[in-house]
């Protein structure tokens, strides 16, 4: 039953949503304060933005030519003010 019929639209997932992960970690305690800082004095920066442009970067930068991690470090290198791909938008 159903088999051979094209996926409706509330089974499909849009091409431009991309999948998230959710991380839990540890931070040293001035680490945290210093992201903290820098978020305060970049509004246009939050926790999810930071955390992903890091790793993002790190990975590019120890040599990773995955088009995708190449692709996230770009985006988090030139992402225009006003937008936050954090889930809802949050703040440290």
């Amino acid at each position: 039953m159903g088999r051979g019929r094209p996926p409706t639209a509330l089974n499909r997932t849009p091409d431009s949503i991309t999948p998230h992960v959710s991380v839990e970690n540890q931070l040293p305690e001035d680490l945290y304060e210093a992201m903290g800082r820098f978020i305060a004095h970049h509004p246009q920066w939050d926790q999810y933005r930071l955390v992903q442009a890091a790793i993002a970067g790190f990975l590019f930068q120890q040599g990773c030519q995955e088009r995708v991690v190449a692709q996230h470090y770009l985006n988090g290198l030139f992402q225009r003010e006003g937008r936050c791909p954090g889930p809802m938008g949050s703040q440290l």
